[in-house]
């Protein structure tokens, strides 16, 4: 005769045995976003997996990984051959790898999808790891390190060390691409081994949208069901370390413009009240690309200092590529960044106090009520650009995923007629400041530069044509702002020393 333990434990045994073969019959997760009237199809295959997984030394480990299943051969077909099934399709695919999620994307017209998914399908499940590819993509990965970040694209250059000097010895804390020496140290052996233990059936969300089929779907799934199962250990969400003060790099380099970068780590995301509120803020201060953002008109309009000045509320990579926010880079820790595109090197003093000016007058005052309605009447048909194809919206939707919410898109129009001007400024004084920032300047004389901000010495400007006396006025308090920058904050590092390891 059984007892009651036992016979308890057995039904609990039961029910865990039917909820586990509910979840496997289940199947992988699947974000949908169907669109008859669209002729083609997109897909987004997610996999949890980033730059955070890279093994301490073998940095730049899963952009190598990724790109070893969208740039080189599978099993089936040479890389060369891939490309020439594809050209006729008017087809791609290709992968992408940010700090938490790497995405494997295409698409293609619905008359061309069964042929096109084979391809699509080999990729992700039958790479053939050949040593040719691997050399190939692994030298491309070096020059982009050495010497496209670092002296073609100053822009880059500023914004990707910014974040690492924020995220220092957190897995956020190395550009996507890896360091130098330790791309060099990668073997195919360990792009094989990353493969297996993190691209997997449980690490993997399909994304699908526009004109498909449910037997379209079914292929895939059941295509990836042959991923093998095993869930990675969870990355701890980075914890950068306090920041004391105005803490400053300079790169020195051979250039004629300095470029700037500012920023600090900020504990907003989507889905919050704040984070909205933030958005409205940071649209009026500076919209990317917005020439009638606050910072665009302070710097480049009434001055004429560079090209253009920005500032973010989360991840915002390849700005001068992109005109609106891109999708699949979301992150547990976000920052508040500035980005002052390059000015000229005796322009660099000037153009940094203006920024922080403008941020303490944010911090200290908020927007105005003018502002703010003018912003939000802007942000109602602003938002809609955001995601204006099948491919956007489907990256959107998996983000709503990530962060865990409905959907961001509906939420956007929602929250400007919800929020008031105190929520604004409220979410301001609470997430923003200007006393502890990160700086980055990529400039040509350093030893000089500090000086300067050290001491606090003026930074008269002059122009090439003449300037209103409005702005001359203006000039005189900018020139003599006072940065608190100590000495100690500051160092001076040598282009050729940065992301070597």
């Amino acid at each position: 005769m059984i007892s009651k333990s036992l016979y308890t434990a057995f039904i609990l045994l039961l029910c865990i045995m039917m909820i586990v073969s509910c979840k496997t019959r289940r199947g992988i997760e699947t974000v949908e976003l169907p669109v008859p009237s669209d002729p083609t199809i997109s897909f987004r295959v997610w996999f949890k997996v980033g730059s955070q997984d890279d093994p301490a030394g073998k940095e730049g480990l899963a952009a190598l990984t990724a790109a070893m299943l969208t740039e080189a051969s599978t099993q089936e077909n040479k890389y060369s051959d891939i490309i020439k099934k594809l050209y006729p399709m008017a087809a791609y695919y290709s992968s992408a790898v940010d700090k938490e999620m790497t995405i494997i994307k295409g698409r293609v017209h619905k008359d061309k999808v069964k042929e096109y998914l084979d391809l699509f399908i080999q990729a992700i499940l039958y790479p053939a790891f050949e040593e040719e590819d691997f050399n190939r993509i692994k030298t491309n990965t070096l020059n982009y390190l050495e010497k496209t970040l670092r002296y073609s694209n100053d822009e880059a250059f500023g914004k990707e060390l910014l974040y690492r000097e924020i995220f220092k010895g957190t897995p956020y804390g190395h550009p996507e691409e890896g360091l130098i020496q330790s791309v060099k140290s990668i073997t195919l052996e360990h792009v094989r081994n990353f493969y297996k233990t993190h691209f997997t059936r449980d690490n993997v969300v399909i994304g699908i949208g526009g004109n498909y089929s449910s037997s379209i779907l079914k292929k895939l799934k059941m295509s990836l069901e042959q991923l093998p199962p095993r869930v990675t250990r969870p990355v701890e969400k980075p914890k950068p370390r306090p920041i004391n003060g105005l803490e400053v790099v300079l790169v020195e380099k051979e250039t004629q413009s300095t470029a700037i970068s500012i920023g600090f780590p900020i504990d907003v995301l989507r889905g919050d009240k704040d984070y909205y509120a933030l958005w409205i803020a940071n649209s009026w201060f500076g919209e990317h690309r917005n020439s009638s953002s606050h910072l665009y008109q302070v710097i480049r309009e009434a001055r004429g200092m560079n090209y253009g000045d920005y500032s973010y509320i989360e991840c915002f990579p390849n700005g001068w590529a992109r005109q609106f926010p891109p999708a699949n880079v979301s992150r547990r820790q976000q920052i508040f960044e500035i980005w002052i595109r390059p000015v000229l090197n005796e322009h660099a003093h000037f153009a940094l106090r203006a920024a922080i000016r403008e941020l303490q007058k944010l911090v200290d005052n908020g927007i105005t009520e003018e502002d703010f309605e003018l912003t939000k009447r802007f942000l109602k048909k602003y938002y809609l650009h955001y995601a204006s194809t099948t491919d956007m919206r489907l990256g959107y939707k998996i983000d709503d995923l990530f962060y865990g919410i409905d959907d961001h898109l509906k939420k956007l129009p929602e929250m400007l007629d919800m929020l008031t001007l105190d929520d604004v400024n409220s979410a301001i004084k609470k997430h923003l400041q200007y006393k502890n920032m990160k700086i980055v300047m990529i400039t040509k004389n350093g030893k000089e530069l500090k000086e300067a901000l050290v001491k606090n010495l003026p930074s008269p400007i002059k122009y090439a044509t003449p300037k209103p006396e409005k702005v001359l006025i203006e000039d005189k308090e900018i020139e003599g702002y006072r940065l608190k920058i100590d000495e100690s904050n500051v160092k001076i590092v040598k282009a050729d020393d940065v992301f070597v390891r």
